[in-house]
């Protein structure tokens, strides 16, 4: 086709839409061509078939963008293709993909968004485990499919791929789904973005139902919101949705629906919420040199060199717009959508690090991405980078779902060098027993970041440090006194958090955070039997590790026992595995002889049977001298007849 020809062809879907046609009455075949080799094939949902060139043997093939029932399949002859090669899913609903059956018998791959990897490979387990009584998770997860399938891969985000021999870019654009992602394609001088169903028609969505992610929240109407602004951006000729007829002015028409939906979010919201302004201007200058990301969900900091590069400390959830219900992955959107606004504004030539203070998904949720699209490094603390590179072994809250590789160790209490800055890594316990705060010097200002430790609250005119902690976090109680001691050797003039408002520090400031700890002793020695035993304020005696366990049936899982003797006088501590029918342990028992205070660890060889299990328990009955604990520990155990990961 001639670019006139393109025109002309657009122009007549756009008139037809504008004539008010039925979607279904407008076409008279189940296919037609709507962009030069790209077909739109009527099913549950449009599935857009697009056209690549015979190969060397003469084979036409194609791929298609979502699947619906299958039906494309019965339709190759009229697009002039001979088979699919590929299938690229927006999200995961059930009518965008209920006939991948069909797309796999006949050879096709299947490629789906990350985030929602588990609800095509593993839907079974979302469906054993979602909560259905008292369930306040109003998320379409249940629109899913209702048996797993297999996937090949999945796409890569920010990034352009080739399937098939037709290469398309891949953009995060939530809203209708946590997950859902944009496909553009080059062709012919157009630039074709298929967004699922993101946008039905200009100003319109599909389903305003399947954006409401929590109960009384609007995540998924401010995420659309934000979505169509970046599409804005791309520069497209034609949109091409789920549902709906396409689009020939992809700017007018997404920018008409984050018109609606701004105003849809601000009628649920006790005060109007400028998305635009967010996306925009995402960043506070702290120091000129030393950026607060207002948008995140924890606070993330950039800092800048003058040689264009930035650091980026602690990165989560960008640009967001609450937490949806659930925690399973597909709950959880990272994306990198304040970094154009990094750029453009300041310079920034390269991302080359991302730096962490702990290990909470908030705080580090989005440092993968960060490494696969802009190949910045990790960094991490050396209490900190263990959990990091393999979390399953650990029995600990807020983990991510997946393993951080950290590119570099930062030893505590040392100095490193980036660029023109010297930061130093201190331990810093409290929130988290692994946790670190970093000092450097930026604009002139010597600065501490903090991570999750402190937060100022109160009533007007009473200033209060509210202490940051948790007990399944391994709180001890004297790590805030610890704390407020580092801060008195550094002597910040500037504090920055992970959650909260960054503090000028004057020494009254410093006085507070040295009371409130000892407040915070004095409450724990008043409420705990510690002249009787000296047991933490987690409660924590015995652990297993690794924590969760993956073995093949009939295979063996290697498990350290570490016990602490909390007994005020040197004692034999006595543990006997607890185990599932069928299954058997080495040794049958464990003596350890433990001074006060003392800790030792020791291995238990277990035997699995040919069962398929998920989340077998094994327990360590426990008991110090005369302490009884019982089953004071647990570790989970997958066994599986093969080497799949059940997610």
């Amino acid at each position: 086709m001639t670019s006139r020809q393109i025109q002309v062809f657009q122009r007549s879907l756009w008139e037809r839409y504008h004539r008010g046609v039925s979607t279904h009455a407008a076409e008279e075949a189940p296919v037609s061509e709507v962009a030069p080799g790209v077909f739109r094939v009527r099913d549950t949902c449009d599935v857009y078939v697009i056209r690549n060139e015979a190969d060397a043997d003469g084979e036409s093939t194609g791929i298609a963008i979502d699947f619906g029932s299958g039906t494309a399949l019965d339709h190759l002859q009229a697009m002039g293709i001979d088979r699919l090669t590929h299938v690229l899913m927006t999200h995961h609903h059930r009518d965008q993909g209920q006939g991948l059956p069909r797309a796999i018998q006949a050879g096709v791959e299947i490629h789906v968004p990350p985030v929602e990897f588990g609800l095509f490979a593993h839907v079974d387990h979302m469906w054993v485990t979602r909560p259905i009584a008292n369930d306040y998770n109003l998320r379409q997860d249940k629109f899913s499919l209702l048996e797993p399938v297999h996937v090949t891969g999945t796409v890569p985000e920010y990034r352009a791929a080739g399937y098939g021999g037709v290469t398309v870019t891949v953009l995060p654009t939530p809203g209708h789904t946590t997950g859902s992602v944009t496909y553009i394609l080059e062709r012919d001088g157009l630039r074709i973005a298929f967004t699922g169903d993101l946008i039905y028609a200009p100003g319109k969505v599909w389903s305003l139902a399947a954006t409401q992610w929590s109960y009384t929240e609007n995540e998924g109407p401010a995420m659309a919101v934000l979505s169509c602004y970046q599409l804005m951006d791309e520069r497209l000729d034609l949109l091409l949705p789920s549902h709906g007829e396409p689009m020939n002015d992809p700017r007018a028409a997404l920018e008409l629906l984050a018109e609606r939906m701004s105003r849809y979010v601000d009628s649920r919201r006790p005060y109007p919420w400028d998305l635009r302004d967010r996306l925009e201007r995402p960043f506070v200058e702290l120091t000129p040199h030393l950026l607060l990301n207002r948008t995140a969900n924890s606070c993330s900091y950039v800092l800048l060199s003058e040689t264009g590069a930035a650091m980026i400390i602690d990165y989560g959830y960008d640009m967001t717009t609450g937490l949806p219900a659930g925690t399973d992955r597909a709950s959880r959107r990272p994306w990198l959508a304040s970094l154009p606004a990094l750029r453009r504004d300041y310079g920034v030539t390269d991302v080359e690090v991302v730096l962490l203070t702990h290990y909470h998904d908030d705080h580090v949720a989005g440092a993968p991405l960060l490494r696969e699209v802009e190949e910045a490094e990790v960094w991490a603390p050396a209490n900190v980078a263990p959990i990091l590179n393999d979390p399953d072994h650990y029995d600990l809250p807020c983990l991510w779902y997946d393993p951080i590789p950290v590119d570099r160790e930062l030893p505590l209490e040392e100095t490193f060098t980036w660029h023109e800055y010297q930061i130093t890594v201190h331990e810093l316990p409290g929130h988290t027993l692994y946790a670190a705060g970093f000092a450097f010097e930026v604009d002139g200002v010597r600065v501490m970041v903090t991570g999750d430790q402190q937060d100022i609250q109160g009533v007007p005119g009473e200033r209060r440090e509210i202490l940051n902690y948790q007990y399944r976090n391994l709180f001890r109680m004297d790590d805030f006194r610890k704390s407020a001691a580092l801060y008195r050797r550094v002597a910040p003039g500037l504090m920055v958090s992970g959650h909260w408002k960054h503090r000028w520090v004057d020494d009254a400031y410093l006085d507070m955070l040295a009371e409130q700890a000892e407040e915070v002793v004095q409450i724990h020695q008043e409420l705990l039997p510690l002249d009787e035993l000296d047991i933490q304020p987690d409660g924590v005696v015995a652990h297993i590790a690794p924590y969760r366990n993956r073995v093949t049936t009939g295979g063996k899982v290697r498990l350290d026992v570490t016990v602490r003797n909390p007994v005020r006088a040197a004692a034999e501590a006595i543990v006997h595995p607890v185990l599932p029918e069928g299954w058997s342990c080495a040794p049958e028992a464990l003596v350890l002889k433990l001074e006060e205070g003392e800790t030792a660890t020791a291995e238990l060889v277990i035997a699995t049977d040919g069962e398929e299990r998920r989340r077998a328990r094994v327990a360590v009955d426990v008991t110090v001298g005369t302490l009884r604990l019982g089953q004071h520990a647990e570790a989970l155990v997958d066994v599986v007849a093969d080497d799949a990961d059940l997610g």
